[in-house]
């Protein structure tokens, strides 16, 4: 489901689970009645399925699958299984529902995945009559954490080896665009952004946010070479120790995220 197809590893990820699993919850609350009874649930990205089970408690009837293609990620996810929970291998650019769906949703995948737009109308074609697709993104390519990230990257150091392997700026959408597409394919459809101000602790929280995701195809590129992935950790470390200075209650991170929740005609 990756742009890079980058090496995850889930215990970095859900470091920060908590601020990691807000913005799912805050999507779900907008996600209206299901139609089926039990309705069918996929979640597409489900990473290590701490967040999945959320949807396993809110619709305790249904019957939900997580997809994703990291097998690091899906083996911790098998921890959640159950009796209507279970996580399958799958590429999200090549994934298309096989099966009809009450309820798609992404939570931080979709942004991995080259072309996603194009990838609607077959989604939405798995959708039953008053299905619901849903899905938050990070929206905040311009904020330090990334602009100086691809800073770095692009210098004569670093471009050769870093800079093609970054998350590209185009990678999300506006917010209107979001609209304009899942609209016209027959969606009422509610989008919008919010900024969370996540307060992290410890020393170099804002880097320990970053290695468990955007910084991720960095350290693969560098792989290879030990010492050259941690002058670039370091040079990165210090450019996000000027941009997120820590106060006395911890470090903020200010985060921008997209939401939409697409639904189609129940006729």
């Amino acid at each position: 489901m990756t742009t890079t197809n980058p090496s995850w590893d889930p215990a970095q990820y859900l470091r920060h689970a908590g601020h990691r699993a807000r913005p799912f919850t805050d999507l779900l609350a907008r996600v209206p009645d299901l139609p089926g009874d039990p309705p069918r649930i996929g979640d597409l990205g489900c990473g290590p399925g701490n967040v999945t089970a959320l949807l396993a408690d809110r619709w305790p009837t249904a019957r939900v699958t997580g997809y994703d293609n990291s097998p690091r990620m899906l083996a911790d996810a098998a921890a959640h299984a159950g009796a209507r929970l279970d996580f399958v291998h799958a590429d999200l650019a090549t994934w298309a529902p096989t099966e009809t769906y009450d309820l798609l949703v992404s939570n931080a995948a979709l942004h991995w995945v080259p072309g996603h737009l194009d990838a609607l109308p077959g989604w939405l074609d798995g959708l039953a009559p008053g299905g619901t697709f849903a899905f938050q993104v990070p929206d905040n390519l311009d904020a330090p954490l990334h602009a100086l990230m691809r800073e770095l990257g692009g210098t004569p150091r670093w471009k050769s080896r870093v800079s093609e392997a970054l998350r590209p700026v185009d990678s999300v959408h506006a917010p209107a665009v979001y609209l304009d597409r899942l609209a016209r394919l027959g969606c009422a459809t509610d989008v919008w952004t919010t900024t969370y101000l996540h307060v992290l602790q410890g020393d170099d929280p804002v880097l320990d946010w970053a290695k468990g995701t955007g910084l991720r195809p960095a350290l693969d590129a560098l792989a290879d070479d030990p010492e050259a992935q941690a002058a670039f950790v370091t040079e990165y470390r210090d450019l996000l120790r000027k941009a997120y200075q820590p106060t006395p209650y911890g470090t903020v991170l200010p985060f921008c995220r997209l939401f939409a929740v697409a639904t189609k005609d129940p006729r």
